[in-house]
């Protein structure tokens, strides 16, 4: 009985090592997500305390959309 009782501990512990790959991906994506997240909003605070610059930038990546467009 316990030979049938190991043969079940092996076909399940790839599972559970699969199961615990994938959650912990999952995890660290999501971590990524929140850290992504934050920067942008950090970079929306900082940016709008200087409206000209974003103007700024705009035109610039506009002029360069236009100029790959020609």
């Amino acid at each position: 009985m316990p030979r049938i009782f190991d043969d079940a501990q092996l076909l399940d512990q790839p599972d559970a090592k699969t199961r615990r790959k994938l959650q912990d991906q999952r995890r660290m994506a999501y971590r990524r997500a929140i850290e992504h997240y934050a920067e942008q909003c950090q970079l929306q605070r900082e940016l709008a305390d200087f409206p000209e610059l974003v103007s700024a930038s705009y035109l610039q990546h506009a002029e360069s959309d236009s100029r790959r467009a020609a």
